[in-house]
């Protein structure tokens, strides 16, 4: 048999030299398997780059500081020892883990300009977006059945938001949100990738992989669009039908201030219900054919970067208990540095 090795063709071109870095074969199949993949992220120059790292810097710090002020509240304030406050506590701590899985990444992408991740940082990453992204959606079920609750059944309150009761809607909701991206990433990361490896986005999400990837897709976006849009529509449809009763109820009130003050305590949650949801059936209940890049890298940071920012916003904003938390930490804060100086 003959030992010598064919030179290599030179009609390849300089990309096949750029792709052997990133790839590696499959045998006699005419494959490749990625091993890295690189983030394309925001275009533009380097004063674009940097500015965009300046106020992504600013918007993850802002949404730290407002989460982990939210779950010191909490923690702190005997007044907020609710269920209410419980659940809103634990969607803080939501929010801060869900937007650290692609802000720093984002961020040192947007600095250094290295924008290579790992296979098995791809996946990781998109593990626990999408196991925090469905927690977070359905610890807002809870959050409505809390108003409904509250609402409707006053009485029955403290018997149908135990401590117990709050306990298990938020491990249903870690449990379910877990199963969802478990399916998911099965999916996604069993197709092949050839030869590109670059993901038209700044974090690892399942529209631009699937585009990206040489397998035939079809069962992955049915599976993908069966499982995750059932929970997301059954989760939204959930929701709508807590506040249908809570409207009923509402409407039974007398007095206009009665039905104001009642509706009040929804708005915030509301608000958040409109933004996640909405930003979430626009990316992931499309066919994929439909998608935009351009389109989903704008929305997914309205829903990964932003939304967890104004969450505490949102829920601080003319919210009087808050408001009256925040004023006895800083007068407890005040009486102390006034002790120390004496």
């Amino acid at each position: 048999m003959d030992q010598t090795t064919a030179p290599p063709s030179t009609k390849e071109g300089p990309l096949s030299c750029m792709k052997m870095d990133f790839v590696k074969p499959l045998g006699r199949q005419n494959q490749t398997s990625v091993t890295e993949f690189v983030l394309l992220g925001f275009s533009g120059g380097h004063k674009k780059q940097t500015l965009l790292f300046a106020l992504g810097l600013l918007v993850y710090l802002l949404t730290l500081a407002g989460n982990l002020a939210i779950i010191v509240l909490v923690w702190i304030d005997q007044f907020l020892h609710t269920p209410m406050y419980f659940l809103l506590g634990n969607l803080s701590f939501i929010e801060i883990c869900y937007t650290s899985t692609t802000a720093p990444k984002m961020l040192w992408d947007l600095l250094l300009g290295d924008k290579t991740i790992s296979f098995m940082g791809c996946a990781l990453q998109m593990y626990f977006f999408g196991t925090l992204g469905g927690t977070e959606g359905l610890l807002l079920i809870a959050m409505a059945y809390d108003r409904y609750a509250a609402i409707c059944h006053p009485l029955r309150y403290t018997l149908l938001m135990s401590q117990k009761v709050c306990w298990g809607l938020l491990a249903c909701s870690w449990v379910i949100g877990n199963f969802n991206a478990v399916i998911n990433i099965a999916l996604v990361f069993s197709l092949d990738f050839c030869q590109s490896n670059e993901i038209d986005h700044f974090f690892c999400d399942i529209p631009p992989l699937l585009k990206l990837s040489c397998s035939d897709t079809s069962v992955s976006q049915l599976v993908t669009f069966n499982i995750s849009g059932g929970i997301l529509i059954g989760a939204f449809g959930l929701i709508l039908l807590s506040y249908i009763f809570i409207v009923f109820s509402v409407l039974k009130i007398h007095t206009a201030q009665g039905r104001i003050k009642a509706f009040s305590t929804c708005v915030s949650h509301l608000t958040v219900v409109s933004i996640f949801y909405g930003t979430l059936m626009y990316t992931y209940i499309r066919p994929s054919s439909s998608h935009s890049m351009e389109e989903d890298r704008l929305v997914a940071v309205l829903y990964a970067i932003i939304t967890p920012m104004l969450n505490p916003l949102i829920y601080s904003f003319r919210n009087k208990e808050v408001h009256g938390a925040i004023r006895r930490a800083l007068s407890k804060n005040r009486h102390r540095v006034s002790s120390f100086k004496r």
